[in-house]
C-alpha cells in the first residue's frame, strides 16, 4: 500500500451520480499511488468539460486550462520540468474536437506525457450535442434528426500519426484500466489512452448494457508490436468493440532529440543569468 507521501486523495465531485468519469478518477488515483509516486511530483492537466474536472479532484499539482487546449501547457510543463509525471485528463470533445489539432502534434513531437481521453461520444457539460466520436445518425439535443457526420477514430488516427502507445480502455472493467493507465504512466513518451464511459445524462445509447454487450479484452495472441494488427483492432467497432494496449513500441521523445533535456538539463534547473534581460531590451532600442 502507498504511504502517506504517495497518497493520492480524492475529493467530492460534480458529476452525475452513475457517470464513467468515477471509475478514471479512482484508477487515476491508485495507479498514481501504487507506482509510489509523490503528489508534489506529479501534475494533473485538463482543459474545459466535466472529465477536464478531474485534476480538480485529486491531492496532486493541477492545470485547468481552456477548451481544448489541455495539451500545449502539459507538453511545455514536462519539457520546462521533466521530473514531473504528466497526465492530461479530457473529453472526446475537448480532446478531438477543440484540441484537434493539438492532439495531432503532440503524437508529432512525442514529449513524455499520459493522455486519458474520456470517451463518452456526446459533449456532456454543454447538454449533449455531437462530438467529434458520435455515431452518424445519433440523436442529440441538438442534432434532432441526427447527427450528420461520420464518427472520428481516434485510435486509428493516432497509429496512423506513428503514436508509439496507443490503447482503448471500458469503465466497466477497471481492474484493465489501472493495469492500461499504469503502462502508460511507464510509457517513456506520449502514451493516448482512449476511455469508453457512458454519459449517464445525455447519452441514452452507449449506455452501460450497451458497452458490456461490446467490448471485449484483447487476447493474449494480440502482438502490440505489430501496427497492421493495432490498426485492424482499432478499425473494430460494432458487435464486438476490443479493449487493451493495442500498439506499445518505444520511440524517441521529444527529449531525446533536445540538446539540453538529452544531457539531464531542465528549463527549471537554469540559473538566470545576471544583465540577460537588460541587455536583451537594449538590443531592440
Amino acid at each position: 500500500m502507498p504511504d502517506a507521501t504517495t497518497r493520492f486523495e480524492t475529493c467530492e465531485t460534480a458529476w452525475c451520480p452513475g457517470c464513467g468519469n468515477f471509475s478514471i478518477l479512482n484508477a487515476l488515483a491508485r495507479v498514481l499511488g501504487g507506482l509510489g509516486l509523490r503528489p508534489d511530483r506529479v501534475l494533473l492537466v485538463g482543459g474545459i468539460g466535466q472529465a477536464a474536472k478531474t485534476p480538480q479532484f485529486v491531492g496532486a499539482h493541477a492545470f485547468c486550462g481552456l477548451h481544448g487546449r489541455a495539451l500545449p501547457p502539459a507538453v511545455a510543463a514536462k519539457l520546462a520540468n521533466p521530473a514531473l509525471t504528466v497526465v492530461v485528463t479530457t473529453g472526446d470533445g475537448d480532446s478531438y474536437g477543440e484540441g484537434g489539432n493539438h492532439f495531432v502534434h503532440a503524437i508529432r513531437r512525442n514529449a513524455d506525457i499520459t493522455h486519458i481521453v474520456h470517451d463518452n461520444q456526446i459533449y456532456g457539460l454543454t447538454k449533449g450535442q455531437a462530438s467529434p466520436t458520435t455515431a452518424a445518425g445519433h440523436v442529440t439535443t441538438a442534432q434532432p434528426a441526427g447527427s450528420p457526420n461520420e464518427p472520428l477514430n481516434p485510435l486509428r488516427l493516432a497509429l496512423a500519426l506513428g503514436c508509439g502507445f496507443v490503447a482503448r480502455a471500458f469503465t466497466g472493467d477497471p481492474e484493465q484500466l489501472a493495469a492500461i493507465l499504469e503502462a502508460a504512466v511507464r510509457y517513456r513518451g506520449y502514451a493516448l489512452v482512449d476511455v469508453l464511459q457512458p454519459c449517464v445524462s445525455f447519452n441514452k445509447v452507449n449506455t452501460w448494457e450497451w458497452y458490456r454487450e461490446r467490448v471485449r479484452p484483447l487476447g493474449a495472441d494480440h502482438d502490440p508490436t505489430d501496427p497492421e494488427a493495432a490498426y485492424r483492432r482499432a478499425s473494430e467497432w460494432g458487435d464486438r468493440i476490443p479493449t487493451g494496449i493495442l500498439f506499445n513500441v518505444e520511440k524517441p521523445t521529444f527529449a531525446d532529440r533536445s540538446p539540453l533535456l538529452r544531457d539531464g538539463g531542465s528549463l527549471v534547473g537554469l540559473a538566470p543569468e545576471a544583465g540577460l534581460a537588460e541587455r536583451l531590451l537594449e538590443e531592440y532600442r
